[in-house]
């Protein structure tokens, strides 16, 4: 409440006033806290779990599932949008993937660089993506039998280029853009910074792997 009291104090003394209406506050922690709005004198300031700030979602658990999720429907939003482009025989399948690539790649990837892609995240982000390629390049037909195509045939059809690799593309671009920043710069200063304690364990009933690790190891100890 010091710290917002003193915030607002500064902003009066160069004319400005903080809006009530479009003012909340978001406080980070490891588990869910009791949600308690700001009293300050004549100012009152909701509490949020989460916001939305130039189109990515900030919440107080630092996760990207809710964002990941809102990205890849409005990818989906997008492709419907355009669906007479993809659903046209006159236009090539190259044409339809460099529209793929050009206008909903980039919806569903838009600030991706500071994303942490967990093994979920990524499986997510792929079973979006061949849902538009297997309706870009369609069917296969063999030994008489239509079928679709599986996930190898696609791999091969886009060279390998999946929207994984194409995030991680992106976070190279981006961490090559900070190392050439100025030291002043408060992108360099936070990639510089060092937490003061250590990161604490994840809790194994979150990592699946971990879980399945622990499993397996009590079965080999169990039946040798």
């Amino acid at each position: 409440m010091d710290t917002f009291q003193q915030l607002k104090n500064n902003l009066l003394e160069v004319g400005l006033t903080i809006n009530e209406k479009k003012t909340t506050y978001l406080k980070c922690a490891k588990k869910d806290i009791k949600i308690e709005n700001l009293n300050v004198k004549s100012s009152y300031i909701e509490q949020v779990k989460q916001y939305k700030y130039l189109g990515s979602i900030i919440n107080g658990t630092n996760s990207i599932e809710e964002e990941v999720k809102e990205r890849i429907a409005l990818g989906i939003k997008a492709y419907y949008a355009n669906l007479k482009f993809f659903k046209s025989r006159l236009i090539t399948r190259s044409s339809k993937l460099k529209l793929y690539r050009t206008i909903i790649r980039p919806i569903v990837t838009c600030a991706s660089e500071t994303w942490v892609v967990k093994e979920n995240i990524i499986q997510k982000l792929l079973v979006f993506e061949r849902k538009i390629l297997r309706g870009i390049f369609g069917p296969t037909k063999e030994n008489q039998i239509w079928r679709i195509k599986n996930n190898e045939e696609l791999d091969k059809l886009i060279k390998y280029e999946n929207i994984v690799s194409y995030i991680k593309a992106q976070r190279l671009s981006w961490y090559g853009d900070v190392q050439r920043m100025p030291e002043t710069r408060a992108a360099k200063k936070i990639f510089k910074w060092k937490p003061l304690t250590a990161r604490p364990k994840e809790d194994p009933s979150i990592d699946g792997r971990t879980t399945s690790y622990r499993t397996s190891v009590k079965w080999r100890s169990k039946f040798g």
